[in-house]
């Protein structure tokens, strides 16, 4: 059993598929709204990726009865914590309001789930359009290291896998986004019966449902959109990939295909990559950074993802170092790990970080409120969420170690980013067989 507290909650649906989670904690007068729509940038096509991102954006710039920029204003003048997020496989909105205004936040949501189409026109679209392109030219284009993410997920996944394409889109694609395009995108995938409403904290259940039932209820209920099939990575064989950037050190990226998300397996690679890099005694860090400083810093994770998962270990090499080096010194470190195993020590360090990460969650109105969409938007199981922490409970030295055995001795993607004009600093060592190229 979980020794963390199960978060209480109810759930049901109303009659257009909207599926509604309330969560009641009264320890302070704060309530959290959020409705997150099973509707990420898997499911875009190639040619029209970005448009789910780009909607995160359309959806602040008002609707038939709230104007653009109000629904910001509104909230956030009554101290309101306000934003929204995109990844892979969903898009979440959320606020937390003093819990005395929660049905403000209810008729905001309810307005763009319903009548958003009627207010965006194509100067709205053009100024977000262009808002979104700016945002990838400042956080990915322009930055060190920044399309670093997107190179290797298109050589792990294969160009027509729905995770090969970056969250953000392509700017040419952006450019092409055409109004009709985002309506039929919001038509599709932007219906109560493909999303889930959650409220959690400081609230009358009662009322709390009248509210929901007045302001969503009469909504139509769009297409029920299904569920996508696990589809995992396709990489038959090492690939290796070098790109020359205006970056002052050079930093390796080694990928391999992993287990999806919500899966016995996923929780064991979360645990081993923590037993890999998380603190100076970790298997990596310690030989790497601290005892033959050969890296600045090396990190590893787990991302499963709805329909695939990855796992990835970064290292950026010290001035006058190469990729070569490091790359050569992980293998050395894996390959003793996969031979000797993990410790039972080693995992339970890396078990109470996770019940610690898994309890901070809990802390906050939006945390839990996360969580239960998660959860029920991924796995169709709202529950999922307080069953968490048993994906890692329970593991041996050697079940953790076969599973590591299992993903690294597979095929990986070697993304070796150097400085320009200093291609001799990529690593040509390893297991690679598959063809290099370069950016220029």
């Amino acid at each position: 059993m979980s020794p963390l507290r199960d978060v209480p909650f109810t759930q049901y649906t109303l009659g257009n598929g909207l599926t509604v989670i309330l969560s009641e904690e009264r320890s302070s007068p704060v309530a959290a709204v959020m409705v997150m729509y099973h509707a990420g940038s898997k499911n875009e096509a190639p040619g029209r990726t970005g448009l789910a991102h780009l909607f995160e954006h359309l959806m602040f710039k008002g609707s038939l009865h709230v104007g653009d920029g109000e629904h910001f204003r509104l909230l956030q003048e009554i101290g309101a914590s306000v934003n929204a997020t995109t990844s892979e496989d969903r898009t979440n909105y959320f606020a937390a309001v003093p819990s005395n205004y929660l049905e403000l936040a209810l008729y905001l949501e309810s307005d763009r789930m319903g009548f958003l189409p009627e207010a965006l026109d194509q100067a709205k679209l053009d100024n977000q359009r262009d808002v979104v392109r700016n945002e990838r030219r400042q956080s990915y284009d322009n930055v060190p290291y920044g399309t670093a993410y997107e190179k290797s997920a298109r050589a792990v996944y294969g160009e027509a896998h729905p995770y090969s394409w970056p969250v953000i889109g392509s700017m040419e694609d952006l450019g092409a986004a055409t109004l009709e395009d985002a309506l039929g995108f919001f038509r599709r995938y932007y219906a109560p019966a493909n999303a889930c409403l959650v409220v959690t904290g400081d609230f009358a259940p009662g009322r709390t449902r009248e509210w929901i039932g007045e302001y969503f209820g009469t909504l139509p209920p769009g297409p029920r959109v299904p569920r996508l099939p696990l589809k995992q990575p396709g990489l038959a064989e090492d690939v290796r990939l070098v790109y020359e950037e205006h970056v002052q050190l050079p930093r390796l990226f080694l990928t391999w295909p992993a287990p999806e998300r919500g899966t016995r397996g996923e929780a064991l690679m979360d645990l081993f990559t923590t037993i890999l890099t998380s603190g100076k005694s970790s298997r990596l860090y310690r030989p790497l950074v601290f005892g033959e400083q050969i890296a600045q810093a090396v990190n590893a994770w787990a991302d499963g993802k709805e329909i695939a998962g990855t796992v990835t270990i970064e290292a950026t090499a010290k001035p006058g170092i190469g990729l070569g080096a490091i790359e050569a010194r992980i293998q050395e470190v894996l390959d003793e790990v996969l031979t000797s195993g993990v410790t039972a020590r080693e995992i339970e360090s890396a078990y109470n970080g996770k019940e610690a990460q898994l309890a901070a969650q809990r802390t906050t109105m939006l945390g839990v409120a996360g969580g239960l969409a998660t959860a029920h938007t991924l796995s169709a199981d709202t529950s999922a969420f307080n069953r968490e922490l048993t994906r890692f409970s329970g593991v041996t030295p050697g079940e953790i170690t076969e599973e590591a055995r299992r993903v690294f001795s597979g095929p990986r993607v070697a993304l070796n980013v150097v400085p320009a004009g200093n291609p001799g600093l990529a690593s040509t060592a390893g297991r690679s067989r598959g063809a290099g190229r370069r950016a220029q």
